[in-house]
Protein backbone atom coordinates (compact mmCIF):
# COMPACT_ATOMS: atom_id res chain seq x y z
CA UNK A 1 0.00 0.00 0.00
CA UNK A 2 1.45 2.96 -1.31
CA UNK A 3 1.45 6.09 1.81
CA UNK A 4 1.93 9.78 1.78
CA UNK A 5 5.29 9.16 2.78
CA UNK A 6 5.95 7.57 -0.52
CA UNK A 7 4.40 10.12 -2.32
CA UNK A 8 6.64 12.96 -0.90
CA UNK A 9 9.63 10.25 -1.64
CA UNK A 10 8.82 9.85 -5.46
CA UNK A 11 8.02 14.14 -5.39
CA UNK A 12 11.73 14.51 -4.19
CA UNK A 13 13.26 12.04 -6.64
CA UNK A 14 11.47 13.73 -9.34
CA UNK A 15 9.70 10.70 -10.53
CA UNK A 16 6.61 12.74 -9.57
CA UNK A 17 5.58 16.80 -9.75
CA UNK A 18 4.01 17.92 -6.82
CA UNK A 19 0.42 18.71 -9.00
CA UNK A 20 0.75 14.77 -9.59
CA UNK A 21 0.82 13.90 -5.98
CA UNK A 22 -2.04 16.22 -4.71
CA UNK A 23 -3.86 14.71 -7.25
CA UNK A 24 -3.04 11.16 -6.84
CA UNK A 25 -4.01 11.39 -2.92
CA UNK A 26 -7.17 13.35 -4.21
CA UNK A 27 -8.28 10.61 -5.74
CA UNK A 28 -7.24 7.61 -3.34
CA UNK A 29 -9.29 9.82 -0.43
CA UNK A 30 -12.47 9.95 -2.65
CA UNK A 31 -12.25 6.93 -3.58
CA UNK A 32 -11.63 5.54 -0.13
CA UNK A 33 -14.88 7.29 1.31
CA UNK A 34 -16.46 4.01 -0.73
CA UNK A 35 -14.53 1.16 0.26
CA UNK A 36 -13.73 2.37 3.46
CA UNK A 37 -16.23 0.60 5.05
CA UNK A 38 -16.76 -2.71 2.85
CA UNK A 39 -15.73 -6.33 4.37
CA UNK A 40 -12.58 -8.13 2.35
CA UNK A 41 -14.16 -9.04 -1.09
CA UNK A 42 -17.54 -6.79 -1.00
CA UNK A 43 -19.12 -5.90 -3.88
CA UNK A 44 -18.12 -2.00 -4.53
CA UNK A 45 -21.45 -0.19 -5.36
CA UNK A 46 -22.26 3.51 -4.94
CA UNK A 47 -25.08 5.79 -6.38
CA UNK A 48 -23.99 8.83 -4.44
CA UNK A 49 -21.37 9.94 -2.63
CA UNK A 50 -23.18 12.84 0.14
CA UNK A 51 -26.35 14.38 0.22
CA UNK A 52 -25.32 17.54 -1.43
CA UNK A 53 -25.45 14.84 -4.21
CA UNK A 54 -29.31 14.63 -3.74
CA UNK A 55 -29.85 17.96 -3.71
CA UNK A 56 -28.08 18.66 -7.01
CA UNK A 57 -30.42 16.19 -8.51
CA UNK A 58 -33.80 17.36 -7.23
CA UNK A 59 -32.48 20.67 -8.74
CA UNK A 60 -32.26 19.15 -11.98
CA UNK A 61 -35.55 17.38 -11.82
CA UNK A 62 -37.22 20.59 -11.18
CA UNK A 63 -35.09 22.70 -13.83
CA UNK A 64 -36.33 19.72 -16.67
CA UNK A 65 -39.86 20.40 -15.57
CA UNK A 66 -39.78 23.81 -15.29
CA UNK A 67 -37.86 23.70 -18.91
CA UNK A 68 -40.54 21.22 -20.00
CA UNK A 69 -43.17 23.68 -18.86
CA UNK A 70 -41.71 27.28 -20.41
CA UNK A 71 -41.49 25.09 -23.82
CA UNK A 72 -44.97 24.21 -23.66
CA UNK A 73 -46.19 27.52 -22.81
CA UNK A 74 -44.03 29.18 -25.74
CA UNK A 75 -45.45 26.47 -27.80
CA UNK A 76 -49.12 27.90 -27.46
CA UNK A 77 -51.56 26.40 -29.91
CA UNK A 78 -49.29 26.81 -32.70
CA UNK A 79 -48.98 23.15 -33.96
CA UNK A 80 -48.00 23.64 -37.49
CA UNK A 81 -44.39 23.65 -37.30
CA UNK A 82 -44.73 21.36 -34.17
CA UNK A 83 -41.64 18.91 -35.32
CA UNK A 84 -39.55 21.76 -36.13
CA UNK A 85 -40.12 23.73 -33.08
CA UNK A 86 -39.63 19.79 -30.93
CA UNK A 87 -36.13 19.66 -33.11
CA UNK A 88 -35.10 23.42 -31.85
CA UNK A 89 -36.45 22.27 -28.51
CA UNK A 90 -34.53 19.07 -27.99
CA UNK A 91 -31.32 20.42 -28.89
CA UNK A 92 -31.44 23.66 -26.77
CA UNK A 93 -32.27 21.22 -24.28
CA UNK A 94 -29.25 18.58 -25.38
CA UNK A 95 -26.64 21.47 -25.40
CA UNK A 96 -28.06 22.87 -21.87
CA UNK A 97 -27.41 18.79 -20.41
CA UNK A 98 -23.91 18.77 -21.94
CA UNK A 99 -22.89 21.77 -20.53
CA UNK A 100 -24.40 20.83 -16.75
CA UNK A 101 -22.60 17.09 -17.62
CA UNK A 102 -18.95 19.14 -18.20
CA UNK A 103 -19.34 20.52 -15.04
CA UNK A 104 -20.48 18.15 -12.56
CA UNK A 105 -19.49 14.70 -14.12
CA UNK A 106 -16.42 15.83 -15.49
CA UNK A 107 -15.33 18.50 -12.38
CA UNK A 108 -16.97 18.06 -10.05
CA UNK A 109 -16.99 14.17 -10.77
CA UNK A 110 -20.26 13.82 -8.79
CA UNK A 111 -22.70 9.94 -9.33
CA UNK A 112 -26.25 10.76 -8.49
CA UNK A 113 -25.89 13.73 -10.77
CA UNK A 114 -24.62 11.89 -13.22
CA UNK A 115 -27.05 9.11 -13.58
CA UNK A 116 -29.53 11.66 -13.61
CA UNK A 117 -28.15 14.01 -16.46
CA UNK A 118 -27.63 10.84 -18.54
CA UNK A 119 -31.31 9.73 -17.87
CA UNK A 120 -32.04 12.92 -18.80
CA UNK A 121 -29.85 13.26 -22.02
CA UNK A 122 -31.53 9.54 -23.08
CA UNK A 123 -34.70 11.01 -22.73
CA UNK A 124 -34.46 14.04 -24.74
CA UNK A 125 -32.64 12.68 -27.32
CA UNK A 126 -35.38 10.07 -27.19
CA UNK A 127 -38.11 12.41 -27.46
CA UNK A 128 -36.76 14.48 -29.80
CA UNK A 129 -35.68 11.93 -32.26
CA UNK A 130 -39.04 9.97 -31.95
CA UNK A 131 -41.19 13.38 -32.25
CA UNK A 132 -39.72 14.16 -35.39
CA UNK A 133 -38.76 10.97 -37.22
CA UNK A 134 -42.24 8.81 -36.16
CA UNK A 135 -45.51 8.94 -37.97
CA UNK A 136 -48.08 8.98 -34.86
CA UNK A 137 -50.97 7.78 -36.96
CA UNK A 138 -49.18 4.71 -37.80
CA UNK A 139 -48.53 4.22 -34.52
CA UNK A 140 -52.19 4.23 -33.47
CA UNK A 141 -52.52 2.11 -36.18
CA UNK A 142 -50.30 -0.57 -34.19
CA UNK A 143 -47.86 -0.04 -37.34
CA UNK A 144 -44.01 0.88 -35.39
CA UNK A 145 -41.99 0.97 -38.73
CA UNK A 146 -40.86 4.24 -38.59
CA UNK A 147 -39.74 3.76 -34.35
CA UNK A 148 -36.36 1.38 -34.57
CA UNK A 149 -34.68 4.58 -36.38
CA UNK A 150 -35.37 7.15 -34.00
CA UNK A 151 -34.43 4.72 -31.61
CA UNK A 152 -31.02 3.43 -32.94
CA UNK A 153 -30.06 7.17 -33.42
CA UNK A 154 -31.17 8.01 -29.62
CA UNK A 155 -29.20 4.96 -28.57
CA UNK A 156 -25.97 6.04 -30.68
CA UNK A 157 -26.54 9.70 -29.26
CA UNK A 158 -26.33 8.00 -25.67
CA UNK A 159 -23.33 6.59 -26.49
CA UNK A 160 -21.21 9.18 -27.76
CA UNK A 161 -22.72 10.85 -24.48
CA UNK A 162 -20.70 7.85 -22.28
CA UNK A 163 -18.07 8.34 -24.71
CA UNK A 164 -17.36 11.92 -23.35
CA UNK A 165 -17.99 11.38 -20.01
CA UNK A 166 -17.80 7.95 -19.08
CA UNK A 167 -20.78 7.51 -16.46
CA UNK A 168 -21.28 3.70 -15.78
CA UNK A 169 -25.27 3.73 -15.59
CA UNK A 170 -25.21 5.61 -19.09
CA UNK A 171 -24.04 1.85 -20.69
CA UNK A 172 -26.59 0.01 -18.20
CA UNK A 173 -29.52 2.18 -20.69
CA UNK A 174 -27.48 1.67 -24.05
CA UNK A 175 -27.91 -1.68 -23.46
CA UNK A 176 -31.45 -1.20 -22.84
CA UNK A 177 -31.56 0.96 -25.83
CA UNK A 178 -30.71 -1.82 -28.49
CA UNK A 179 -33.30 -4.08 -26.69
CA UNK A 180 -35.81 -1.74 -27.13
CA UNK A 181 -34.60 -1.12 -30.79
CA UNK A 182 -34.47 -4.98 -31.38
CA UNK A 183 -38.31 -5.30 -29.99
CA UNK A 184 -39.67 -2.32 -32.22
CA UNK A 185 -38.00 -3.64 -35.26
CA UNK A 186 -39.56 -7.28 -34.86
CA UNK A 187 -42.59 -5.94 -33.64
CA UNK A 188 -42.68 -3.43 -36.87
CA UNK A 189 -42.07 -6.85 -38.89
CA UNK A 190 -45.38 -8.24 -37.31
CA UNK A 191 -44.23 -9.31 -34.00
CA UNK A 192 -46.29 -8.87 -31.38
CA UNK A 193 -46.25 -8.69 -27.54
CA UNK A 194 -49.23 -10.00 -25.90
CA UNK A 195 -47.81 -10.17 -22.37
CA UNK A 196 -44.09 -9.01 -20.68
CA UNK A 197 -43.54 -13.20 -20.84
CA UNK A 198 -43.18 -12.87 -24.35
CA UNK A 199 -39.96 -11.45 -24.33
CA UNK A 200 -38.62 -14.35 -22.24
CA UNK A 201 -40.57 -17.67 -23.18
CA UNK A 202 -38.88 -19.63 -25.91
CA UNK A 203 -42.05 -20.91 -26.17
CA UNK A 204 -43.71 -18.00 -27.07
CA UNK A 205 -44.49 -16.41 -30.46
CA UNK A 206 -42.29 -14.85 -32.52
CA UNK A 207 -38.46 -14.19 -31.81
CA UNK A 208 -38.62 -12.03 -29.40
CA UNK A 209 -37.40 -14.71 -26.72
CA UNK A 210 -34.22 -15.69 -28.56
CA UNK A 211 -33.47 -11.80 -29.89
CA UNK A 212 -33.26 -11.57 -25.91
CA UNK A 213 -31.16 -14.28 -24.97
CA UNK A 214 -28.67 -13.46 -27.70
CA UNK A 215 -28.54 -10.01 -26.63
CA UNK A 216 -28.21 -11.10 -22.92
CA UNK A 217 -25.23 -12.74 -24.33
CA UNK A 218 -23.31 -10.00 -25.55
CA UNK A 219 -23.97 -7.56 -22.80
CA UNK A 220 -22.82 -10.39 -20.47
CA UNK A 221 -19.77 -10.34 -22.96
CA UNK A 222 -19.32 -6.61 -22.91
CA UNK A 223 -19.62 -7.32 -19.03
CA UNK A 224 -17.16 -9.15 -18.23
CA UNK A 225 -14.39 -7.18 -20.76
CA UNK A 226 -14.64 -4.63 -18.23
CA UNK A 227 -14.73 -6.99 -15.26
CA UNK A 228 -11.57 -9.00 -16.59
CA UNK A 229 -9.87 -5.43 -17.50
CA UNK A 230 -10.02 -4.23 -13.91
CA UNK A 231 -10.07 -7.60 -11.87
CA UNK A 232 -9.39 -5.60 -8.13
CA UNK A 233 -12.29 -3.37 -9.65
CA UNK A 234 -10.17 0.17 -8.53
CA UNK A 235 -11.48 2.12 -11.86
CA UNK A 236 -14.74 3.23 -13.47
CA UNK A 237 -14.47 -0.02 -15.45
CA UNK A 238 -15.72 -2.37 -13.14
CA UNK A 239 -19.11 0.34 -12.51
CA UNK A 240 -19.28 -0.57 -16.30
CA UNK A 241 -18.90 -4.18 -15.47
CA UNK A 242 -21.65 -4.03 -12.71
CA UNK A 243 -24.60 -1.88 -14.47
CA UNK A 244 -24.19 -4.13 -17.89
CA UNK A 245 -24.59 -6.76 -15.27
CA UNK A 246 -27.45 -5.64 -13.96
CA UNK A 247 -28.88 -5.69 -17.35
CA UNK A 248 -27.35 -8.76 -18.42
CA UNK A 249 -28.96 -10.87 -16.12
CA UNK A 250 -32.76 -10.73 -16.54
CA UNK A 251 -32.43 -11.27 -20.22
CA UNK A 252 -29.49 -14.10 -19.80
CA UNK A 253 -31.36 -16.04 -16.95
CA UNK A 254 -34.83 -15.46 -16.97
CA UNK A 255 -34.96 -16.16 -20.62
CA UNK A 256 -34.06 -19.68 -19.92
CA UNK A 257 -35.90 -20.19 -16.08
CA UNK A 258 -39.18 -18.26 -16.69
CA UNK A 259 -39.21 -21.06 -19.99
CA UNK A 260 -38.75 -23.97 -17.33
CA UNK A 261 -41.12 -22.83 -15.27
CA UNK A 262 -43.67 -22.58 -17.80
CA UNK A 263 -43.11 -25.93 -19.06
CA UNK A 264 -42.87 -27.04 -15.18
CA UNK A 265 -39.61 -28.32 -15.49
CA UNK A 266 -38.55 -26.67 -11.97
CA UNK A 267 -36.58 -29.46 -11.15
CA UNK A 268 -34.22 -28.91 -13.96
CA UNK A 269 -34.57 -24.62 -13.31
CA UNK A 270 -33.36 -25.42 -9.58
CA UNK A 271 -29.80 -26.85 -11.74
CA UNK A 272 -29.89 -24.17 -14.48
CA UNK A 273 -30.11 -21.20 -11.57
CA UNK A 274 -27.58 -23.44 -9.65
CA UNK A 275 -25.18 -23.01 -13.05
CA UNK A 276 -25.46 -19.29 -12.84
CA UNK A 277 -24.91 -18.71 -9.18
CA UNK A 278 -21.78 -20.66 -9.96
CA UNK A 279 -20.69 -18.38 -12.77
CA UNK A 280 -21.92 -15.21 -9.92
CA UNK A 281 -19.65 -16.59 -7.68
CA UNK A 282 -16.68 -17.05 -9.73
CA UNK A 283 -16.68 -13.74 -11.28
CA UNK A 284 -17.94 -12.35 -7.58
CA UNK A 285 -20.95 -10.26 -9.18
CA UNK A 286 -23.48 -10.71 -6.39
CA UNK A 287 -25.59 -7.65 -8.67
CA UNK A 288 -25.19 -10.65 -11.16
CA UNK A 289 -27.07 -13.07 -9.54
CA UNK A 290 -29.57 -10.99 -6.82
CA UNK A 291 -31.08 -8.75 -10.50
CA UNK A 292 -32.18 -12.08 -12.33
CA UNK A 293 -33.36 -13.93 -8.97
CA UNK A 294 -34.94 -11.11 -8.24
CA UNK A 295 -36.49 -10.95 -11.95
CA UNK A 296 -37.61 -14.58 -11.57
CA UNK A 297 -39.37 -14.05 -8.32
CA UNK A 298 -41.36 -10.64 -9.54
CA UNK A 299 -42.34 -12.47 -12.77
CA UNK A 300 -43.37 -15.80 -11.11
CA UNK A 301 -45.07 -14.06 -8.44
CA UNK A 302 -47.12 -12.04 -10.77
CA UNK A 303 -47.37 -14.20 -14.34
CA UNK A 304 -47.10 -17.61 -13.22
CA UNK A 305 -49.63 -20.19 -10.70
CA UNK A 306 -49.61 -22.61 -9.32
CA UNK A 307 -47.49 -24.81 -5.90
CA UNK A 308 -44.27 -25.19 -8.27
CA UNK A 309 -43.51 -21.43 -8.48
CA UNK A 310 -44.50 -20.74 -4.93
CA UNK A 311 -42.42 -23.25 -3.94
CA UNK A 312 -39.00 -22.35 -6.37
CA UNK A 313 -39.76 -18.80 -4.71
CA UNK A 314 -38.80 -20.32 -1.33
CA UNK A 315 -36.16 -22.15 -2.19
CA UNK A 316 -34.83 -19.13 -4.31
CA UNK A 317 -35.28 -17.05 -1.04
CA UNK A 318 -33.37 -19.81 1.30
CA UNK A 319 -30.14 -19.90 -1.33
CA UNK A 320 -29.78 -16.47 -1.40
CA UNK A 321 -29.59 -16.42 2.33
CA UNK A 322 -27.24 -18.96 2.59
CA UNK A 323 -25.20 -17.46 -0.34
CA UNK A 324 -24.81 -13.62 1.30
CA UNK A 325 -23.51 -16.18 4.45
CA UNK A 326 -20.80 -17.86 2.88
CA UNK A 327 -20.41 -16.47 -0.35
CA UNK A 328 -16.60 -15.65 0.28
CA UNK A 329 -15.95 -19.23 1.76
CA UNK A 330 -17.59 -20.82 -1.42
CA UNK A 331 -16.21 -18.90 -4.35
CA UNK A 332 -12.80 -20.00 -2.43
CA UNK A 333 -13.57 -23.30 -2.33
CA UNK A 334 -14.80 -22.78 -6.14
CA UNK A 335 -11.36 -20.94 -7.12
CA UNK A 336 -9.23 -23.32 -5.72
CA UNK A 337 -11.17 -26.36 -7.47
CA UNK A 338 -11.06 -24.89 -10.61
CA UNK A 339 -7.87 -23.02 -10.87
CA UNK A 340 -6.72 -25.08 -13.19
CA UNK A 341 -9.14 -23.98 -15.77
CA UNK A 342 -10.01 -20.58 -14.96
CA UNK A 343 -7.92 -17.56 -15.65
CA UNK A 344 -7.31 -16.37 -11.88
CA UNK A 345 -5.23 -13.48 -12.80
CA UNK A 346 -8.22 -12.06 -14.78
CA UNK A 347 -10.91 -12.65 -11.62
CA UNK A 348 -10.69 -10.70 -8.50
CA UNK A 349 -8.82 -12.18 -5.54
CA UNK A 350 -10.52 -14.80 -3.17
CA UNK A 351 -10.52 -13.76 0.45
CA UNK A 352 -12.11 -16.57 1.77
Amino acid sequence: MIEKSDLQAAVGSGLLTEKQAATLISLSDSRRGARENLAPGDEPFELFKGFNEIFIVIGLLILSFGWMGVAALALGDEIIDLKRYTVVVALIGAAILWLLSEYFVRKRRMIAPAIALSVMFAGNAAFGLLATMTHPFMIAQNDYSSAPLPLLLATLSLLVYWWRFRVPFALAMIAVGLFAVAIVFIASRGGEVREISDLFLLSADGPFALITLILGCLVFSVAMLFDMSDPHRVTRRAANGFWLHVVAAPALINTIALTLMESDAFSILVWVLGFFAIVAIIIDRRSFLITAIGYVVAISATVFDGDGAALTILMLGIALLLLGAFWEQIRATLLHLLGGFLPLNKLPPSHG
